[in-house]
């Protein structure tokens, strides 16, 4: 059995410069449902919500692991995680 490997770990940051950290197969679906309002309750009330950085395309198991590390980091190191 094959692995997929077409999911992204990314970083927004938020209208009132929160960053708020998640993972998805199509980070531009992902991007527009934030921006509308109907991905997660967090970037619901902080909109507009800018893409800072995207991964490379990993499994899942990998992008949840990778999100968890990003989101236990300091907000400055943030992003250099997925640099």
């Amino acid at each position: 059995m094959r692995k997929d490997s077409s999911w992204v770990a990314y970083i927004l940051r938020c209208a009132d410069k929160t960053i708020y950290t998640g993972i998805t197969k199509d980070i531009k679906k992902r991007i527009a449902a934030h921006n509308k309002g109907i991905a997660s309750k967090y970037t619901r009330g902080r909109l507009p919500a800018k893409l800072l950085a995207v991964s490379k395309r990993m499994n899942r198991t990998q992008a949840l692991r990778l999100e968890l590390h990003i989101k236990k980091l300091p907000k400055g190191k943030k992003i250099e995680a997925l640099k």
